[in-house]
């Protein structure tokens, strides 16, 4: 399985997590086998353009992401996500990739549907 986390720090599983997806520095990529990490990509966040979200959610997918996992995110992408089938799962609390990881394992977190976090988008 390989969850996306938006992040500040290009530490691996270690990086604390963006505030918003579209906004943070770096796209943390964890693939999972039975639960453990297995691989740790990080990759710049390539950032918007000319098609705003559109271009966000482009740059998600392109990662082959099986789930996302935020701290913030608009309605606009929220829904985005849901049209192409991707699961977005929000966690305010976690500082890093690691606590989140744990809390998604565990069932802590709750998946958005097509609903945003936050009221600026």
């Amino acid at each position: 399985m390989r969850l996306v986390f938006p992040t500040n720090e290009d530490i691996g599983y270690l990086s604390k997590r963006g505030a918003h997806f579209g906004k943070a520095k770096f796209y943390t990529i964890i693939t999972l086998e039975n639960g453990i990490i297995d691989n740790v990509d990080v990759i710049e966040n390539p950032g918007h353009s000319a098609n705003g979200c559109g271009d966000a959610i482009a740059n998600i997918m392109n990662l082959k992401p099986d789930v996302l996992i935020v701290s913030g995110i608009g309605g606009s992408p929220a829904k985005g996500f849901a049209n192409v089938g991707l699961e977005v799962y929000f966690d305010k609390d976690s500082l890093t990739v690691n606590d989140s990881i744990d809390k998604f394992l565990l069932g802590k977190l709750k998946s958005i549907g097509s609903s945003g976090t936050c009221s600026t988008h």
